[in-house]
């Protein structure tokens, strides 16, 4: 008489129909698993919240048969276990946790009696495990097939966390969990102030980010509203300023002394430009703007009329503005060389431009005042 295969285990008889509907159900449970991962990602990725992974999983045969030896008594058939499918979506904030909560029950049904938040809990060593624990089911409105109803009414896990509980998760458990050997309570206080550390590293980075994304906010609002004079001069509020085509109207100007087409350059240069003229605000840069650009386009006509130039880069407009202002500002060659350097990298060609554009700028009204 062959062994039964279940026997392995040890289990009781009740425990092992409950493996044996496990065995039977795999392929339902591939078929959730499968439904569930797509819907998250598709969610998560429509509002655009980017997370540091996702991790969904089938409880191996091992771990349940191990699950049930220690409490298989307190389980009726095989759908009153809520982890056979489980799944994990790891943040960087803890704010995204909640955003990614609101997306999960829009997409599932939420059994709250069983969902638990063990982010509530306050004991120190906690933190590792604070992640929020939803006990989800697959809706009829986002699948539904009649020959495998089973799919809407087996339960499934769904963990959401942040990386840096994640990561003390997985330490801790390795440190302490994994070994029979009781861990001396100096060890055990040491790791509780990490614990603790960590958790105050999560909010930190939280609210620095609202910070940011606050300044951010009221950046583009000083910008859009011409307040130039308040917005200190940045990444983020050069980029801003530069969404305004704060030099198209020079440009188109300049352009039309030839007939000439506009090519689109980048400008992220200026603001290393910007820097070494000290200026501070986006105020200093209209105020460049407002004083210098009459004579910024008598340096373009010196510079193509006469030629047979029918391109020029979006960038000749700042470049002369730049030029200008050293010049009319004391600067010369050599002060022009240092602008070039910052703006191209230093190289002996710039001595070369530095030299080419004094000889121009000399013949000009500007540089006899």
């Amino acid at each position: 008489m062959s062994e039964n295969p279940l026997d392995k285990y040890g289990l009781n008889e009740h425990c092992n129909s409950i493996l044996k509907q496990y065995r039977d159900r795999l392929p339902i449970f591939e078929k959730m698993k499968s439904i569930v991962k797509k819907a998250l990602e598709d969610s998560i990725q429509q509002n655009h919240i980017y997370i540091n992974a996702l991790e969904i999983r089938i409880k191996a045969e091992k771990s349940l048969a191990g699950k049930l030896e220690l409490k298989g008594a307190k389980y009726t058939n095989l759908s009153d276990l809520t982890d056979i499918l489980g799944a994990r979506i790891i943040t960087f904030y803890t704010d995204e946790v909640d955003k990614i909560a609101a997306l999960v029950d829009h997409v599932f049904d939420i059994d709250w009696q069983n969902s638990i938040d063990k982010r509530k809990m306050h004991e120190l060593h906690s933190f590792g495990y604070s992640s929020l624990h939803y006990i989800c089911s697959i809706p009829k409105t986002l699948y539904y097939d009649p020959e495998h109803p089973e799919i809407n009414k087996y339960r499934f896990e769904l963990q959401m966390r942040t990386a840096l509980q994640h990561v003390w998760s997985t330490i801790d458990h390795d440190m302490g969990y994994k070994t029979d050997v009781e861990i001396p309570k100096e060890y055990l206080r040491n790791m509780n102030r990490l614990a603790g550390m960590l958790e105050l590293a999560d909010e930190q980075f939280s609210l620095i980010r609202v910070g940011i994304t606050d300044y951010r906010r009221k950046v583009q609002s000083l910008v859009a509203s011409g307040k130039f004079d308040e917005v200190p001069l940045d990444g983020d509020t050069f980029s801003n300023y530069m969404k305004l085509n704060p030099f198209d109207k020079l440009n188109k100007k300049i352009a039309a002394i030839n007939q000439a087409e506009i090519h689109d350059s980048d400008m992220t240069g200026y603001l290393k430009v910007f820097r070494f003229l000290r200026f501070k605000t986006l105020g200093d840069v209209e105020k460049m703007k407002a004083h210098f650009s009459d004579d910024a386009y008598q340096l373009a006509v010196y510079q193509i009329a006469g030629t047979d130039i029918d391109i020029i880069n979006s960038s000749v407009a700042v470049q002369n503005l730049v030029v200008v202002y050293l010049l009319s500002n004391g600067g010369g060659e050599l002060a022009l060389k240092s602008m070039f350097d910052v703006l191209y990298g230093e190289s002996d060609y710039n001595n070369k431009r530095a030299a080419r554009m004094m000889a121009t700028a000399k013949q000009l009204s500007f540089m006899n005042k």
